[in-house]
């Protein structure tokens, strides 16, 4: 603290943190400076976090948008030295410690931490998004599940069965825990929720195809458990297909490995690309678009810029060749991130970046998951009652927790899934269309 010339002491400025992006990683630091001497400005396009882990639930019907994710404002409303601003950054002046948004508001910062997410990676093909979305947002999930649903009211008014099988045909591109989750949701819904809804179709007659361009599922898992869910997919009926990689994605058709596959409902898991935002920095980037950070997890030359969760690729961590892109991996930097910028301010040293690996969960059917928790690796039912607790204690807010409890049990009692509105304009089949399908 500096004293004046009348001799009142004058207090440093309040350092500004202005963290984008209202994940895990980004909600976890804001939630852990609420008691910090700063002042907090959390910036996101969107309104709500999200538990994206449970998005493939939306997708298939089994939950609501609401049931996992809260409005960002809800969960820091107690928080008096957080601010909560929604718009999208396009760009970071590091060298002027300035933000551009969208709208042409530019905020500064003493501290910057960037935590914009991923998002899909099709590999050089921008052209097959609108063909095969994948799972990032509430939008992506509703527009996959209206699509799942449709295609099963579609064949139903088909009387060419050539058309028909192709409605009926469902194909997911990506062998990780994503991909494996949708294959068996959507085999699922049609052997289980819908076989009884229908007059002219029997939904059980859907193929669901699952594509890897690995020799196996799950290839961040111990083989053991790989093949254990590739045999639950199958027992599902899910057609499990490794070692086929996707050439090209068409209305109408997929071509893999030299097979084409007439479908009109593709469903995008085999990739990832960080932000765009992340160019702006002018530093190193690692093959996904991802900055490669210090063991601080700060950008080179800029201490006070820190780069987090999907966003970062860190490699200062002997065993780990970067840290995996999971929630557990965001809050335990978001927590870092916090006591870094508090560590600071206190004038202590910083400690470099350690991420406490604690295994890995992917569910695969009714009362199937596999479990890899180091020493302790399962598969089966006792794999899944560890999903489900793990998953329902990440979820933000209590409401949250109550209802994924209440539509869980009443699901796995019933058979049935209670989100299967399908919303927008009903878009039936057209001539070409119909006849593409059937050549």
């Amino acid at each position: 603290m500096a004293s004046g010339d009348d001799g009142f002491v004058t207090p440093p400025p309040t350092p500004q943190v202005v963290i984008v992006g209202g994940g895990f990683a980004g909600l976890y630091l804001a939630k852990g400076l609420a008691r910090a001497p700063v002042r907090v400005t959390l910036v996101d396009r969107n309104n709500h976090h999200l538990f994206q882990p449970m998005l493939y639930q939306v997708a298939t019907a089994a939950l609501s948008a609401p049931d996992i994710s809260a409005p960002i404002r809800s969960v820091l409303r107690d928080q008096a030295n957080a601010e909560i601003l929604l718009g999208e950054v396009r760009s970071v002046d590091v060298a002027a410690r300035s933000v551009a948004l969208d709208d042409g508001t530019v905020l500064r910062y003493d501290y910057l931490v960037l935590a914009p997410g991923a998002r899909h990676s099709y590999f050089g093909h921008p052209e097959w998004e609108t063909l095969a979305p994948g799972l990032k947002n509430l939008e992506d999930a509703g527009e996959v599940r209206r699509r799942i649903l449709l295609a099963f009211e579609k064949a139903e008014r088909e009387p060419d069965p050539v058309v028909r099988q192709r409605y009926l045909t469902f194909v997911v591109i990506g062998g990780g825990p994503t991909g494996v989750e949708v294959a068996g949701a959507i085999a699922e819904v049609a052997r289980f929720a819908l076989r009884r809804d229908f007059r002219r179709i029997d939904p059980r007659d859907a193929t669901v195809l699952l594509l890897e361009g690995a020799d196996r599922l799950l290839l961040s898992y111990p083989p053991s458990l790989s093949d254990s869910a590739k045999q639950v997919l199958r027992r599902l009926g899910v057609d499990v297909r490794t070692q086929t990689l996707v050439t090209a994605i068409e209305p109408g058709v997929v071509h893999a490995a030299g097979w084409r596959i007439p479908t009109d409902t593709v469903i995008w898991a085999a990739g990832n690309v960080a932000s765009p935002l992340l160019r702006t920095l002018g530093v190193p980037l690692d093959k996904q678009g991802r900055v490669v950070v210090g063991s601080d997890c700060s950008i080179p030359g800029h201490g006070e810029v820190l780069v987090l969760g999907d966003a970062a690729a860190y490699t200062h961590q002997p065993g780990y060749p970067t840290v995996p892109a999971v929630c557990p991996a965001a809050i335990q930097a978001g927590k870092y991130a916090a006591d870094l910028i508090r560590r600071d301010y206190r004038g202590r040293p910083r400690v470099p970046f350690r991420y406490r690996d604690k295994g890995q969960l992917a569910v695969i059917g009714r009362a199937r998951a596999v479990a890899d928790l180091h020493r302790l690796k399962a598969s089966g039912f006792f794999a899944w009652l560890l999903w489900v607790f793990v998953h329902i204690f990440f979820l933000i807010g209590f409401r949250n927790r109550i209802i994924v409890m209440f539509e869980w049990a009443w699901s796995f009692v019933t058979f049935q899934r209670g989100a299967r509105v399908v919303t927008g304009q009903w878009e039936p089949a057209t001539g070409p269309q119909r006849r593409a399908g059937s050549e």
